[in-house]
């Protein structure tokens, strides 16, 4: 299952991050009216957040291309477009996940998803909890973080120097209330068995959508069918988890302890390259400013230049958060 990610990048950043090319061109999505404002980055997010998701643009705009993108915040937990009640919040059953195996049965998920209203969740990674002698051990799971030579090409758009952001398949719906008022989109994210790289960790994981191609192929509704979609949804090896403090279990605690790697004694997965680069990142602060999170000024001061590294990576985009008020993101 999946409930509870991390999201921490800028809304500016996040366009930067899912660039794509469509018809031989390179373009990044904007964000629709205003949505950007909707979204809080944080290393700590649960159902009933607003979070962003990647749609097809054709979904607001009916001319548009269905290969053309754009960023929404939406409500995760979906409320599906028939919900009969004045307020959302009355939903008695929870609809943050939706099994693959269930999709095609469910009214809730199989409307939506018969429309071509498929979406892709984006987050840093996501939490799981491996159950263990009566307690639960928390870990963050995401996509694995490779260096990238920066291009001698000062007009390659394809230069995203930051973290990899995981890509998640998901289904949305627009539900209006009875009496009128503002639409309400929201989604559910997917979920599949876990894959032999979780499965002793948890038993379900997100549908993870892993390369260019298959984030096209989930929301190119106008080309490719459902049925043709759904041979999407199935779970990958590709990713990368550690430990992390118990602290994240409360949805009140957002800080970079959240995402930490933990020492777990003998219990400890082998290190990894993007392990490590996480926890380099974490002690990569830039001691000639002071962040606003006092948590964040007690973690540990590493001055030295970004590299072309996974760990260069995570330490650009710390440095990020520390840039001028008007820039930097506020963190709910």
């Amino acid at each position: 299952m999946c409930g509870r990610t991390a999201c921490t990048l800028a809304p500016d950043e996040i366009k930067r991050a899912c660039k794509y090319q469509n018809h031989g061109k390179w373009k990044e999505p904007d964000w629709k009216d205003g949505d950007q404002d909707k979204y809080k980055p944080s290393y700590n997010k649960s159902p009933q957040t607003n979070n962003p998701v990647l749609v097809s643009l054709r979904h607001f705009q009916k001319d548009a291309d269905s290969s053309e993108r754009v960023l929404t915040a939406m409500r995760w937990g979906l409320i599906p477009s028939w919900f009969p009640e004045s307020d959302p919040s009355k939903m008695q059953y929870s609809t943050s996940n939706c099994r693959s195996d269930g999709m095609m049965q469910k009214k809730s998920y199989k409307d939506p998803l018969l429309k071509g209203q498929r979406c892709v969740v984006l987050a840093d990674g996501f939490y799981e909890w491996q159950r263990q002698q009566g307690a639960k051990q928390p870990y963050f799971i995401y996509f694995p973080q490779y260096k990238q030579e920066e291009s001698e090409d000062k007009d390659d758009f394809d230069n995203w120097k930051g973290w990899r952001l995981l890509t998640m398949a998901g289904i949305f719906d627009c539900w209006k209330p009875a009496d009128g008022g503002d639409l309400l989109y929201s989604y559910t994210v997917i979920t599949v068995n876990a894959s032999k790289a979780m499965d002793w960790v948890h038993d379900r994981m997100p549908a993870i959508l892993d390369g260019a191609e298959a984030v096209r192929r989930w929301l190119d509704f106008g080309e490719v069918s459902t049925n043709e979609a759904v041979k999407l949804i199935y779970s990958i090896e590709t990713i990368c988890l550690h430990p992390v403090s118990t602290i994240v279990n409360s949805t009140r605690n957002n800080s970079p302890e959240c995402v930490k790697p933990l020492e777990i004694g003998i219990k400890e997965p082998k290190s990894t390259a993007s392990s490590k680069m996480m926890m380099n990142w974490l002690k990569s602060e830039s001691p000639k400013k002071k962040p606003n999170n006092p948590e964040l000024s007690q973690m540990p001061v590493k001055d030295e230049s970004p590299k072309k590294t996974s760990a260069g990576l995570m330490q650009l985009w710390l440095k990020k958060s520390e840039e001028p008020a008007e820039k930097k993101a506020k963190f709910s």
